[in-house]
């Protein structure tokens, strides 16, 4: 009779792949944990029966804060701003460090959040990737920060054979077999390289988490007053969300009362309906997530191990190859720390806090007269604007990679100061001095490149 064949077969397979690669026994203990899970069929799914949307009443608003602007300045002195900065950008054609793209005035993401860190007199930290870790050194050499920002370096996960379970295999390029395990490694990666440690050695107890495309996110002596003063273990800024958001996580409430981040990954397709439904779940997380360094320590296993829910991504071991075997891919989000503490709190952040750049439409807007620099690098709404947020559309042909982006505004970007929104449809190149009004759609039909001249005002739609 044929014994059943242990779920766990191939696990020493990935203890010494993990050791060979010089990973931290936390970082093996905590894929040890998924890894269970998936053996075991679980697929880290949070059903609509087990959570209820956060009310309006339940999320403190950001613009009733100013009261505790006095005690956040006092707590500076034990701040730290912790950046993420692992990712390439690869979806803006980027083979960097995307925080190295220039963004403002010359000046790179990394530039500004050196700027703002060295003008608020505030601690700052960095997470680089082990593809973006030279990239940035390099860089931080030129700026010549002072102090010198700490930096500590993202783990990695091996991929998982979706058939047989076992460590997935790619002898033409073995990073391949490797995936990033989420933000949510931030406070094991905090951990394993002692900047945990250091840190509450130098007397910091709150952090922002930020990522570095998110100019938005500094350091709020409003937030951290409420923050510090209400001995708050962890604090998420939050958004309403919109249509174009519905794809996003959401914030709700578990059924044990608890604060919970739920990704679209995480949700079975029989509540995805619910899951998009803006009027029902209403918050999404912003990734600017305050958190007292203190208690999280006490949330860190002895191995140093961090017990986020998991995230299973199904995927082909090379992203370029349909082909390729599929695997899983094991991850976790940051966010969801705050279903780890029992008084955790929400808080409804400024629209001027929360302006990620993901694609070139986002840049050109950010690259525009419609966002500003104040004296303390930090990105400011023109005061001139009174159309709110621009929406922009780019013909990803031409404005998807950056290179193609720049070469079509060689000159700078035009004008949006005064645009409520912008659609480019075609290839379409700007000379220097233009302005755009109101809604516009400029659209070229020709295979050859259109241009539009010099000091143009363009405030109708335009077929070329």
């Amino acid at each position: 009779m044929n014994q059943p064949q242990d779920p766990l077969r191939h696990w020493p397979a990935f203890v010494a792949k993990m050791q060979q690669a010089d990973l931290a026994p936390a970082v093996v203990e905590t894929f040890h944990d998924y890894y269970q899970m998936v053996v075991s069929g679980e697929r880290g799914l949070i059903t609509n029966r087990e959570i209820r949307p956060v009310r309006v009443q339940e999320v403190q608003n950001s613009d009733d804060l100013a009261p505790y602007g006095p005690a956040g300045r006092k707590a500076m002195a034990r701040f730290v701003m912790i950046v993420l900065n692992g990712g390439l950008g690869t979806s803006m054609g980027l083979q960097t460090a995307k925080s190295l793209l220039p963004v403002k005035e010359g000046l790179s993401f990394l530039d500004l959040i050196v700027q703002q860190a060295q003008r608020s007199e505030t601690r700052l930290a960095i997470m680089n990737s082990f593809s973006t870790d030279a990239d940035t050194r390099s860089a931080l050499e030129r700026i010549q920060a002072s102090p010198a920002p700490l930096l500590f370096l993202q783990n990695k996960f091996p991929k998982i054979l979706r058939t047989g379970f076992a460590p997935a295999t790619w002898p033409t390029n073995p990073s391949l077999e490797w995936n990033p395990p989420g933000h949510g490694d931030v406070y094991t990666a905090l951990f394993t390289s002692r900047t945990l440690q250091q840190l509450l050695d130098e007397n910091i107890c709150y952090a922002l988490i930020r990522n570095s495309d998110n100019l938005g996110a500094t350091a709020d002596a409003d937030l951290l007053g409420y923050f510090a003063s209400q001995n708050l273990p962890f604090m998420m800024e939050v958004a309403e969300r919109t249509p174009a958001d519905m794809k996003g996580g959401h914030l709700a409430r578990h059924n044990n009362g608890r604060l919970l981040l739920r990704e679209i990954a995480q949700c079975p397709p029989s509540d995805l309906d619910a899951f998009k439904n803006i009027v029902r779940f209403r918050f999404f997380n912003t990734n600017n997530l305050w958190v007292n360094l203190e208690q999280l320590k006490e949330h860190i296993t002895d191995q140093g191990a961090v017990r986020l829910p998991m995230i299973l991504n199904p995927k082909t071991l090379d992203p370029r190859d349909a082909q390729s075997p599929p695997v899983y891919q094991v991850e976790s989000a940051m966010g969801a720390a705050i279903a780890l503490f029992e008084n955790a709190a929400a808080v409804k952040t400024r629209p001027s806090r929360f302006y990620p750049v993901k694609k070139c439409n986002e840049l050109l807007a950010l690259r525009s007269d419609c966002f500003l620099l104040d004296d303390h690098g930090c990105l400011v709404q023109n005061p001139q604007r009174t159309l709110g947020r621009i929406a922009i559309s780019l013909d990803p042909d031409y404005y998807g990679h950056v290179d193609r982006f720049d070469q079509r505004f060689p000159d700078g970007v035009p004008s949006l100061v005064d645009c409520a929104s912008l659609t480019l449809l075609g290839d379409v190149a700007f000379e220097r001095g233009v302005k755009i009004k109101g809604r516009v759609a400029i659209q070229n039909n020709r295979s050859s490149q259109a241009v539009i001249k010099a000091n143009s005002v363009v405030d109708r739609d335009l077929t070329l």
